[in-house]
């Protein structure tokens, strides 16, 4: 009995996150928070950049400095597999010289935007074309990715999918050697569109190649200090597959699959309590782009702490905090995971 109250309790908070989701998807940052870079093109003679994501948007500021007029649709902090775009997006994508996207179904609203418009501009879904065999998962909650199969991914195929399908993992970025692939495709778009700025983009790449690299290193020696039965990852939506595959941790849940437009069921809820039990999950880990209140719950039932660090699951924070860029992310979700398992800090020294 008392269990059959705890998920229906647990039921009646995630019917009611569902409903909020959907309000909050609807809102935008206010103007001041927008991290869009949009000189005027005319004035500069400079080429239009689209990146649908905030990942996408930093690495090719990184690259191209101000080379371009780069626009950025999706802010930090927003969640693009819930964004729904606005009259100038559609505006922006008609006009751009170069369009930058995720692909593998990240962003829906705006691949189909992307797809449909008639701009005959070059189109790159640099998550597709940087990890052309994505990790194979299920677009609604499941166990762990010791289950899942990298297999190639239809690179057309964008439609959602029904239970039981599966789908490939969008968050290609949580690797950082994926990060690097992502800097080669962006790089070599760049060269294409502006060819007299190879030999900056040949150099930016270079830099930020000999910074992820020794991030990925980093990552790794800081995951290992966490002592090995913790080593076990819960979050509020399977979005750090990569992470888990890359630095030897186990993914032992998640509220939701891989893409949060769904709200997690009453008996997703009960099954992760149970998981979190029996494997003794130290720590849980909440999204800084999704409201805490439903992982909070499962915590509380389970009998775990939640970290006080929020994960950047699905894009970066705002521009200048602690997770403002992509290599700074990184860095900030690895402090969290080591700090949250019971590992050791380790500072991050960049070695020129």
């Amino acid at each position: 009995m008392l269990q059959s109250v705890k998920l229906k309790t647990l039921a009646s908070l995630a019917m009611g996150m569902s409903l909020a989701g959907c309000a909050i998807a609807s809102q935008r940052p206010e103007a001041t928070e927008t991290v869009v870079t949009e000189p005027p093109a005319i004035a500069q003679n400079l080429p239009e950049v689209v990146a649908t994501t905030s990942v996408i948007c930093d690495l090719t500021r990184q690259l191209a400095a101000e080379t371009i007029n780069l626009n950025c649709l999706v802010a930090a902090g927003e969640d693009p597999h819930l964004y729904q775009p606005l009259p100038e997006d559609r505006k922006a994508i008609d006009r751009a010289n170069l369009i930058l996207y995720g692909g593998y179904d990240f962003e829906p609203s705006l691949i189909r935007l992307v797809k449909a418009t008639k701009n005959q501009a070059p189109k790159i879904a640099v998550h597709e074309a940087a990890v052309p065999n994505p990790i194979i998962g299920q677009p609604h909650a499941h166990g762990n990715h010791e289950e899942q199969e990298k297999e190639e991914h239809d690179h057309e195929k964008t439609e959602k999918h029904s239970a039981g399908e599966t789908a490939p993992d969008p968050h290609v970025w949580h690797n950082a050697e994926n990060g690097i692939r992502m800097v080669a495709v962006i790089s070599e778009a760049l060269k294409n569109l502006s060819p007299s700025h190879t030999s900056l983009y040949e150099s930016n790449a270079a830099k930020i190649k000999n910074e992820l690299t020794q991030i990925h290193r980093w990552i790794g020696e800081s995951i290992a200090t966490i002592p090995p039965a913790q080593r076990q990852l819960v979050t509020t939506h399977d979005a750090l597959g990569y992470y888990v595959q890359a630095y030897g941790l186990k993914f032992e849940g998640a509220l939701s699959g891989l893409s949060t437009e769904e709200a997690p069921t009453a008996s997703r809820i009960g099954e992760l309590v149970q998981q979190i039990k029996s494997a003794r999950v130290p720590t849980i880990f909440a999204e800084s782009s999704v409201n805490p209140r439903l992982i909070e719950q499962v915590a509380k039932e389970a009998n775990v702490k939640v970290s006080e660090k929020k994960l950047y699951a699905d894009g970066l924070g705002k521009a200048g905090t602690q997770a403002g860029t992509y290599q700074k992310m990184l860095k900030l979700n690895t402090e969290a995971i080591v700090q949250g398992l019971g590992g050791q800090d380790q500072a991050f020294q960049l070695k020129q």
